[in-house]
């Protein structure tokens, strides 16, 4: 089968290639999927330059989310559905084995490339938001990075849940973006003083981050009393200093989670509850997914480089509906 592979040290997108490697053989309780669709995130990059290497047992290639057909039946899924999936590696291949508790349906009324967008960004914040944060209707969330794949999810997520939803991003087009997403309050993080802004508007209950570095203090800064400071990325430093006062004199709750280590029979659990608790909303319609850019597999080189190059509002995923066989 195909697949993307990487040469060298895997600094520059360049460096990723399409390679010839053997289709995987699934073990006890897993299936096959022949990938549509293979969603593109920034762990991948990561990955790629070699500062997120794969836990124990997991498949060595990039991608963690996929869409596809199941190559063979299992219990509850036929041979041929349209499945999309949280997959632990390899996604950038034209087959991947999966846990068969951590497939989906596609939507209805979802294409399989847009489905391929959801698994990885979904279950993140939905883990991170409603589970981490405890986020409650009528509560207010921050989310930095309006115009990524997690700001706009947590936007979409936190307004179908009851929520108000402050988000920032960088410059007027992004910022647009995340209005369209139905931000209540949308700051321009390069022209204003996001903390004044917040608690102008009240304050955060939640903040979920995907900066960190000086990003840190000002989000606590943003809380309230019993706030949740949910830490799910680092654009800038991982680092941070802390002053403990702030924690204590406002109660506040310092989490925060990675998804792809967590244990396969916890992926599982968070499937089922977005299964149940989520997929009714984006089939209602109250919870889309914003597919920004569809490249050819072969591409993935670019796809890279323009989600390194933070321009993007939404989402890429890689099209694997022509690769040859071989």
């Amino acid at each position: 089968m195909k697949a993307i592979a990487i040469r060298g040290d895997g600094q520059n997108p360049d460096d990723l290639y399409v390679a010839d490697c053997a289709e995987p053989v699934p073990g006890s309780g897993q299936v096959l999927i022949r990938t549509r669709f293979a969603g593109v995130n920034r762990p991948d990059i990561l990955q790629r330059r070699g500062h997120y290497p794969p836990p124990p047992g997991a498949a060595p290639g990039l991608g963690l989310e996929v869409s596809g057909l199941l190559a063979s039946a299992v219990p509850g899924w036929s041979a041929g559905a349209e499945v999309c999936a949280l997959v632990n590696g390899g996604g950038y291949a034209e087959s991947v084995a999966v846990d068969a508790r951590h497939l989906l349906p596609v939507p209805r009324g979802l294409s399989l490339a847009e489905a391929a967008s959801l698994p990885e960004n979904i279950l993140t914040v939905y883990a991170n938001l409603m589970e981490a944060g405890g986020l409650q209707a009528g509560e207010t969330v921050l989310v930095h990075g309006g115009n990524s794949g997690i700001g706009a999810m947590t936007i979409q997520m936190g307004k179908a849940f009851g929520a108000q939803v402050i988000a920032t991003a960088r410059g007027a087009e992004k910022c647009a973006f995340a209005r369209r997403m139905g931000a209540d309050l949308v700051i321009d993080s390069e022209l204003d003083d996001y903390v004044t802004a917040v608690k102008d508007f009240g304050g955060a209950d939640v903040v979920l981050d995907i900066v960190g570095g000086d990003f840190f203090a000002r989000n606590l800064a943003c809380l309230n009393m019993k706030g949740r400071l949910v830490q799910v990325g680092f654009g800038k430093a991982s680092t941070v200093e802390l002053d403990l006062r702030r924690i204590m004199q406002k109660q506040a709750i310092l989490t925060g989670s990675m998804l792809r280590p967590r244990s396969a029979d916890e992926k599982a659990r968070l499937t089922a509850c977005v299964r149940q608790r989520v997929w009714p909303l984006i089939e209602a319609g109250q919870i889309r997914p914003i597919l920004a850019l569809t490249v050819p597999f072969t591409g993935a080189a670019s796809a890279h480089a323009w989600l390194e190059a933070g321009d993007h509002c939404g989402k890429v995923v890689l099209d694997f509906t022509d690769a040859p066989a071989g």
